[in-house]
């Protein structure tokens, strides 16, 4: 690895971060943003995490959620802010690029190079490591896996063998799919040695293996699993519960007709997408240049000797990888992350392979300004993904996302939370079938009154601010109007102005009702307001 590599890896790594960390608070939560969130709160306020088997994810999240929090001050989930939880998938975006360096050497400078710049500007990449799940993690640990295993058969050290089953645990720590990523490594591992046969370096370096390697790396990976699993030993069921909940996962694997998607679904995705009269979306110069990686793995044509079993491992991975996620009938778009990455390598080397082949100066440089022209667009894409359509269902990365419109929502409880004599501890009813009104709980929670309800509750007083789904309205109506004895009665406005609903998600409206006692007081501040600074003005 030369000077030079690391210095171009750093700047790309600079550009990476340039990309990713501004306006973080822009975006709204997404639902399961926000489920983490208020998971991390507990943990945060209490020091409680308890592994919930059947959702959720693993604690890898939360636990490292605490490093920004503790940096800021927080010591309530109402000073955290989107800042301080979206800069962890930030921060470990940013990671993905510099772990490169671990393998500059077999990849060379070039390959290296540019997979770092598709890693920096690939829409995806970027989306993906401004959201506060756990994908863009188990992407950085695979690969520190992969780095760190590879670097250990070149030069047989405890150091690589511990710090391999290190990057294993955290991966089982922060997500169930893991085991896709494990089992297409022993997979590609596997086959990588069947094509090495012949000169039979890699094999035989794999069994010249000291026990005491492969022990020393199980033990780190099963500890710092144990560690994170356990809430750090405050809970050892988790460990077990680790382990019960792949009964869960793969029942859910082709449940919840929701997320049911065709095998092409994540193909299209990267290739071509366009809804409506959305705009075009494509990381089709990754694919494609991946598919030069990949024939160049196969045939060793334009790779070195020192670099093709890499090369192909790596292949081998992304194939099954691929072939995997897009078999299984649940499908996320940022499950393609880990496949996508093992893309992007295979990017970086065909990339190099296709330049090396020009056999021209002239006709080589066109393929250099091609290459630049396009990761330019990526970058731009990138852009138009995360600023501009960050809400937008036309964007193929946006997913089941809460619209603008719950700034909105939150913008008027807070204004007649002003208008309350109990400021944000005015009690507050939101009422939706399903608890679907993920993420209002971390918007509202600094409000300390709040009941999250899925049906209307007939015996209790009804809080002075309702926010309900279009499909209690006739029941809450049946409760203010006919239930609620004539002497408690009071009159209730709508929250919202004309259409009198805010859309939280495409497909999900929201309905809000005020007393109107409170509607009126918060009239009289607006009003007050208004004539007091006409008075300054004058």
């Amino acid at each position: 690895m030369t000077r030079t590599c690391c210095v171009l890896v750093l700047a790309v790594t600079i550009l990476a971060i340039a990309l990713r960390l501004p306006r973080l608070q822009q975006r709204p939560m997404h639902g399961d943003e926000a489920v983490h969130a208020i998971k991390f709160g507990k943990l945060l306020e209490e020091g409680v995490y308890t592994y919930d088997p059947d959702e959720y994810h693993g604690p890898t999240l939360n636990y490292l959620t605490l490093v920004p929090a503790w940096l800021t001050g927080a010591v309530n989930l109402a000073q955290v802010s989107e800042f301080t939880l979206r800069i962890v998938p930030v921060f470990f975006g940013a990671c993905l690029i510099l772990l490169l360096l671990l393998v500059a050497r077999p990849l060379g400078t070039g390959a290296t190079v540019y997979a770092a710049v598709l890693t920096a500007v690939s829409p995806a990449m970027v989306f993906y490591s401004r959201y506060y799940i756990q994908e863009i993690l188990l992407v950085c640990f695979t690969f520190g896996a992969i780095a760190s295993g590879f670097r250990y058969a070149r030069n047989r050290s405890m150091g690589w063998a511990l710090l391999t089953g290190v990057f294993l645990g955290l991966m089982h720590a922060s997500k169930e799919t893991c085991v896709i990523a494990l089992g297409s490594m022993v997979l590609a591992l596997l086959l990588t040695l069947l094509m090495q046969r012949r000169d039979g370096s890699l094999l035989t370096a794999l069994r010249t293996v000291p026990r005491s390697h492969w022990a020393g790396g199980l033990v780190a990976g099963l500890i710092v699993s144990g560690l994170f699993h356990s809430s750090f030993l405050t809970n050892p069921g988790g460990i077990l519960d680790s382990i019960r909940t792949y009964t869960t996962y793969l029942g859910r694997a082709s449940g919840n007709a929701m997320h049911l998607h065709p095998w092409s679904y994540y193909l299209e995705m990267l290739i071509y997408f366009r809804y409506g009269d959305g705009p075009i979306w494509t990381e089709a110069l990754i694919v494609l240049l991946a598919v030069v990686g990949l024939i160049a793995a196969m045939t060793r044509k334009g790779l070195s000797s020192a670099n093709a079993p890499l090369v192909r491992f790596i292949a081998f991975y992304t194939i099954i990888m691929t072939v995997v996620y897009s078999a299984i009938p649940y499908k996320t778009p940022w499950c393609l992350l880990g496949f996508l990455h093992g893309m992007i390598l295979l990017a970086g080397v065909g990339a190099v392979v296709l330049v090396r082949l020009v056999p021209n100066v002239l006709p080589r440089l066109i393929v250099l300004f091609l290459l630049f022209d396009t990761s330019v667009h990526l970058t731009w894409e990138a852009c138009r993904a995360s600023y501009t359509f960050d809400a937008d269902s036309r964007n193929p990365y946006v997913y089941a996302h809460p619209t603008a419109e719950v700034f909105t929502i939150v913008r008027r409880i807070e204004q007649y939370a002003g208008a309350h004599k109990d400021g944000r501890n005015m009690p507050i009813e939101v009422i939706c079938p399903g608890d679907d009104y993920w993420p209002l709980p971390w918007y509202l929670r600094a409000f300390k009154r709040v009941s999250w309800l899925n049906h209307v509750v007939e015996d209790t007083d009804s809080a002075p601010l309702i926010i309900a789904s279009p499909e209690v309205e006739g029941a809450l109506t049946r409760k203010l109007y006919t239930l609620t004895p004539l002497e408690k009665r009071q009159m209730y406005l709508f929250l919202f102005d004309k259409p009198y609903y805010m859309w939280l998600r495409p497909e999900v409206k929201l309905l809000g009702f005020v007393r109107r006692g409170l509607w009126d007081r918060l009239q009289r501040q607006q009003t007050d307001a208004a004539q007091a600074q006409t008075v300054g003005e004058k």
